[in-house]
């Protein structure tokens, strides 16, 4: 059994596989994105496919939807030559649930892959093409948070920036650029609306979207390459519209077990590949089953009947926001943010099965979520916090299955303190004049700059999770010693009161000298990180 267009007409095989097959006609949906595009996205990787294509997939079926997914690559080109062409485009859905039980679903809405590199031609010509189609109502994007980015940490611009800014729009690298010259192209087509939708994680994704190709506007217009007529169509958000989403759905990369089972069922070419860009990616996608996609109903150019996808919710631009802080600053992401670099320290691979088999970690997480954040929580009203963190433990974060691990939790996390901890301090002291009264967020802030020393509760080194502050965290950790609290003296100050980080000073909070007790706490010897954790909990 092949994973094409031609290898899916043995329906027979598939059948007894138990691989269900799409109900509708595949070249037929896909040959009409070719000739009217409707829906482009960018960043075509693991969640795309599984969860904005599982979406299309879905519309499809029931008959609300004619055309596929137009699918752009902006980063990594071997993504394309790897995963879409050798497959037809096709995608295999695998959704995992808690009992073991699979579903798998071959995805027949993803239409065309294009590269948008400006060095091929056709390539290029072709994105000029699908960008200037009257047709075009929405461009997505899962390019994660550092794909908006322009400017480093200092304000300089990226040197790839820096270089789409003095070569313009016919030599873009960037995909922001690539967006900038492909709406310049639409503008100059006949000034056709469109709705630019961000689907990452991240806070006022549609804001962050809209900053980043407003500023690369204006630079090129400063550069003589647009006019002012040009921005002010990308700058009409009644024109060029940046509605807000917020985005769940737990997607671990691809299993190296479920391609050996995928092979063993009878599907041929099934392991996951590594491009030389660092992608990890295969031609199924594994995920859970809960998802969540709400998006702010703003659509210039009219959308697909998003409302009837699985998991999808259309409001207000208010409501996407108290969503997305829902879950971003008190029921999802703060629990993986405060247990995950804990578990590395522990020794636990799988986040699941650190929750489902240390009952103080498990503890800790309900308190994190519903003891200190559910209190001080906005209800977005369609979405009720208290059901969805009930669904994240009786369902969600139980599921060994998913393979999800402490390790992927710890990435990054630098990044994410101020909104997924700072948020909830700062409501607490809004609320109660400081937040001296939490401890599992302090003990999680704590854990995370326990686990920057790199020594495991037992001893043993291990390697960290990316992050673009380890460098830095660490050299001001270096003088602290395991098994030697003495060593430890104010060298926390620094990272606690640092407003950038944690968008607070901890101190003035009335929780910073509550995070040091808990680390020297953490540092006193083998096993002091379980014996400190099952303090606090406890109590």
């Amino acid at each position: 059994m092949k994973l094409t267009v031609e290898g899916i007409k043995n329906q027979k095989a598939w059948k007894e596989a138990g691989i269900a097959l799409p109900g509708y006609d595949v070249e037929k949906v896909s040959q009409k994105a070719k000739e009217e595009p409707g829906w482009v996205h960018f960043g075509i990787g693991n969640i795309f496919r599984i969860f904005i294509g599982g979406i299309a997939d879905g519309l499809l079926e029931e008959g609300v939807l004619d055309r596929g997914i137009t699918c752009v690559e902006t980063f990594d080109y071997d993504v394309v030559d790897k995963i879409y062409d050798p497959y037809d485009n096709l995608g295999l859905s695998v959704i995992l649930h808690g009992d073991g039980t699979r579903e798998y679903k071959v995805l027949g809405s993803l239409a065309e892959a294009v590269k948008a590199q400006a060095s091929d031609q056709a390539q290029w010509n072709r994105l000029k093409e699908i960008f200037t189609s009257k047709s075009l109502q929405m461009v997505s994007f899962t390019i994660t948070e550092k794909g908006y980015a322009l400017q480093k940490a200092d304000g300089t611009w990226f040197p790839f920036v820096e270089a789409d800014i003095k070569n313009g729009p016919d030599k873009a690298t960037g995909a922001m650029a690539v967006v900038v010259a492909m709406l310049y192209e639409r503008f100059k087509a006949g000034k056709y609306p469109l709705a630019l939708v961000s689907m990452d994680n991240c806070s006022q994704n549609g804001a962050k979207l809209r900053e980043s190709v407003l500023t690369m506007a204006e630079e090129w217009k400063k550069e003589g390459f647009v006019d002012e007529d040009f921005l002010t169509y990308v700058s009409d958000e009644d024109v060029v519209a940046f509605p807000w989403t917020m985005i769940d759905k737990i997607t671990p990369r691809p299993s190296e077990q479920i391609a050996t089972d995928l092979e063993a069922l009878g599907v041929e070419d099934m392991q996951p590949v590594i491009t030389r860009k660092k992608t990890y990616i295969a031609p199924f996608v594994n995920a859970e089953k809960p998802q969540y996609l709400v998006i702010e109903d703003h659509f210039p150019n009219g959308r697909p009947a998003l409302e009837k996808g699985f998991g999808v919710y259309l409001a207000d631009r208010d409501t996407v926001n108290m969503s997305e802080r829902m879950k971003v600053t008190v029921c999802l992401n703060p629990v993986h943010s405060a247990t995950g670099p804990l578990g590395v320290v522990l020794g636990y691979d799988l986040f699941a099965h650190m929750l489902n088999t240390n009952e103080d970690m498990m503890k800790m997480a309900r308190m994190v979520a519903y003891d200190e954040g559910l209190p001080v929580v906005a209800d977005p009203k369609i979405l009720s916090p208290q059901a969805f963190v009930d669904e994240l433990f009786n369902d969600r974060f139980p599921n060994e299955y998913l393979g999800d691990t402490n390790l992927r939790l710890a990435v990054d996390v630098s990044q994410m303190v101020g909104i997924r901890f700072g948020e909830t301090v700062k409501a607490y002291v809004e609320r109660f004049g400081d937040a001296s009264s939490l401890t599992a967020i302090p003990l999680g802030i704590a854990g995370w700059l326990r686990y920057m020393l790199a020594v495991d509760d037992e001893g043993k080194a291990y390697e960290l999770a990316p992050d673009p502050m380890n460098e830095e965290i660490q050299e001001q950790l270096s003088d602290i010693v395991i098994g030697k609290p003495e060593t430890f003296k104010d060298q926390l100050k620094p990272i606690l009161s640092n407003e950038r980080l944690f968008f607070t000073d901890l101190y003035k909070d009335g929780v910073g000298e509550k995070i040091e007790e808990m680390f020297r706490e953490m540092i006193a010897g083998t096993g002091a990180v379980q014996a400190t954790i099952h303090k606090y909990v406890q109590k």
